[in-house]
């Protein structure tokens, strides 16, 4: 009997083969599946997608903000609180931001002969910790022995006792603190002697400048200080930095304010201690100020503390705008001692000529043109020259860090300088190199260059103008 039927017989490596086709196939439709879904998710979910990133991003970045807001606000009460500074958490009258020069200990360095070299060279620290105040040397002498201070009790010198209406006029800047310096007088307090008699502020009790008898007996007790002032509430008080141990106890700091800087800090939260102190400043506040102009009446502590302190043997003057940031004693070894100078100030960093300083102030608008121009007149009437050398170095100095030595002969300088800058215009500057010309056998100056200003200072620059004073007639 026959069968329709075919037999087909199947080898091993055919089943393997067909069985590996059926798993590519389901694989293959299992990815396009996933693709089509994908797809679909896609068309539906994309601006989902889009936004919850961004979205993610935006709070990783607030908070980030917020961090850095955080820290920069504690380091403010940090600062603050490390000076001294009484600090309200809740008050909205703290400083936004700290100026950005502030407490940098960074050397200043220049190029001399292709060798970089720091500015101003210092004794190392454990050399600073050991300085001390030197003796006064009997035998260093100088040519004016003894200065004597004109006021209102000496009738006998011509000028010397005039009324309030003869001196507080609109046409005088002379008041009761300088007295009436004639210009024979003048004349004459340039004329080397043993012993001078000058003008030099505090010429009449009723003058001016008043500071109580607490302030005064610290400040007799001052043999070296570091001083500074800021009337009319202009700038802030900078702590100095860079300090010695030996420094901190046998230097004096003291800041003049008026009672205009007195409220305008403790609007800022800035107040006095019990003990006067703020930070390593004595706040002496000044009261009754004589000028008008506060520039004039930052130039009795700038120039004659000699009369503030007078038991001082050394002092440094540091303008308001700018924070002491070195060693006083070391600077003292540095700018003095080592030179065997009695002066120390920088040279002007612009200029080299008065003439030209005299156009910078116009142009500038820092004088009246007219004052500035009776200045010049009566400075080529005496025959000033138009030398840009003094000395081998710039006749210009810029006066905002002065090292001195208390001799008679830098008093005298100090007291004719006071002098000019009343007589004529509040700039300095101008006055200066006239001074250091008269006076001619002042040759031990350290006229240092404008580098080294820069390594004694941090410089931040006038914070706001300073309010000038009502007149009282």
């Amino acid at each position: 009997m026959f069968h329709n039927s075919v037999s087909i017989s199947v080898s091993d490596d055919e089943s393997d083969e067909l069985g590996r086709m059926r798993i590519r196939a389901r694989r293959k439709r299992k990815k396009l599946g996933h693709k089509r879904l994908l797809r679909k998710l896609l068309l539906k979910y994309w601006l989902l997608l889009i936004i919850v990133p961004v979205v993610c991003l935006l709070i990783f970045e607030a908070t980030k903000i917020g961090q850095s807001f955080n820290n920069l606000n504690n380091n403010t009460h940090t600062h603050m609180e490390t000076h001294n500074i009484k600090v309200d958490r809740s008050s909205p009258t703290l400083p936004k931001e700290l100026p950005a020069n502030l407490n940098r200990l960074d050397p200043t360095t220049r190029v001399v002969g292709g060798v970089r070299e720091r500015c101003l060279k210092l004794l190392p620290p454990e050399k600073l910790e050991h300085l001390d105040i030197p003796v006064e040397e009997k035998s260093f002498s100088f040519p004016v022995g003894e200065v004597l201070y004109m006021s209102d009790s000496n009738r006998s010198i011509e000028g010397g006792n005039v009324t309030l209406s003869q001196l507080r006029t609109e046409d005088m800047r002379f008041n009761l603190f300088t007295g009436n310096q004639t210009f024979e007088q003048r004349d004459k307090s340039f004329e080397l002697k043993e012993t001078m008699m000058v003008h030099c502020g505090f010429y009449s009790l009723n003058g001016g400048f008043k500071i109580s008898d607490e302030d005064k007996n610290y400040m007799q007790g001052c043999e070296a200080v570091v001083s500074t002032c800021a009337f009319g509430g202009g700038d802030d008080l900078y702590q100095p930095i860079g300090l010695s141990e030996a420094s901190l106890k046998k230097v004096c700091y003291v800041a003049f304010w008026d009672e205009i800087t007195l409220k305008a800090q403790e609007l800022v939260e800035r107040r006095i201690g019990e003990n006067r102190f703020i930070g390593k400043w004595r706040v002496v506040v000044v009261r009754d100020l004589p000028f008008a102009d506060q520039r004039l009446n930052g130039k009795i502590p700038k120039m004659l503390s000699h009369r503030l302190f007078p038991r001082a043997k050394y002092s440094i003057w540091v303008d308001s705008k700018s924070q002491f940031r070195r060693d006083p004693l070391g600077v003292l070894e540095a700018l003095l001692w080592r030179s065997n100078s009695i002066l120390a100030i920088s040279e002007h960093g612009a200029r080299s000529s008065v003439y030209d300083e005299a156009k910078a102030v116009v142009k500038k608008n820092k004088a009246k043109p007219d004052e500035v121009e009776v200045q010049l007149n009566q400075y080529r009437k005496d025959g000033l020259p138009e030398d840009k050398r003094f000395n081998g170095k710039k006749a210009l100095c810029e006066a905002s860090v002065i090292v001195r030595k208390h001799t008679p002969l830098t008093n005298l300088l100090m007291c004719v300088w006071f002098n000019e800058v009343v007589r004529f215009t509040s700039r300095d500057q101008l006055s200066f190199p006239y001074v250091l010309w008269r006076l001619k056998a002042l040759k031990n100056i350290n006229t240092f260059p404008v580098c080294t200003r820069k390594d004694l200072v941090n410089s931040m620059g006038h914070i706001r103008k300073a309010k000038p004073l009502q007149s009282s007639i």
